[in-house]
């Protein structure tokens, strides 16, 4: 049976506006004026150093602050949960995969204790066989090592990424691995510019459209 593993903010859960929150209080309590929630969903995506660099620079943080602001970031992370949601669909289209019997895991870039954190408030965690974060090896994609490592978790059979993000295209291009691109996240590019194997935009579409691709691999 097909493992699937899937990146999580921008795929499965919209978690910007907890994201855009914790980034803000860190901002107040420095003095600095606030970002706006685009600004924040557009720093997504290449995990919390890379978030803390951006915001640093957008609001002329000297990068000596770099480390320091990076620790109170992941300090608020762990409790970041209350206002992020699912995509729609997202359970019900997990409950189907996981119900068919392919197995599931997680490879994000987010650090895996507000990952995991996140999942269980949202009681998703029990469709994860594996878990991968940011944190989880010293590299992190689009370096492909943690997607090969959260296949490698899971039993034997073809594999799927599904992901959002030019990051996770890179990733499943680098990991030669057929790569489905869910089109509603935080994306940079336009679809057509992102290697993909098929792309979807709501998760109804989702497990027929992986039954289709695994009956192709068989």
């Amino acid at each position: 049976m097909a493992r699937i593993v899937f990146d999580l903010d921008g795929t499965l859960i919209d978690s910007a506006p907890d994201i855009h929150g914790i980034a803000n209080a860190l901002l107040l309590v420095e003095g600095h004026e606030p970002l706006s929630l685009a600004q924040a969903r557009d720093f997504i995506g290449n995990g919390a150093n890379v978030f803390v660099q951006k915001m640093r620079i957008a609001r002329g943080i000297d990068e000596t602050e770099q480390d320091r602001l990076l620790a109170s970031f992941i300090d608020r992370y762990d409790d970041a949960v209350d206002l992020t949601v699912t995509y729609p669909g997202v359970e019900t289209a997990l409950k189907a995969l996981h119900g068919k019997g392919y197995s599931l895991g997680i490879c994000t870039n987010k650090p895996v204790r507000p990952t995991k954190a996140v999942l269980n408030h949202l009681g998703l965690a029990h469709y994860f066989s594996t878990v991968w974060g940011g944190d989880s090896l010293p590299v992190h994609k689009p370096d492909p090592t943690p997607l090969n490592a959260a296949f490698d978790a899971l039993p034997a059979g073809a594999e799927l990424f599904v992901g959002d993000s030019d990051v996770d295209a890179e990733t499943a291009q680098r990991a030669m691995v057929p790569f489905l691109l869910f089109t509603e996240g935080y994306r940079k590019s336009p679809v057509d510019d992102l290697p993909h194997t098929a792309s979807f935009s709501q998760f109804g579409q989702l497990p027929d459209l992986v039954e289709n691709l695994v009956g192709q691999m068989a």
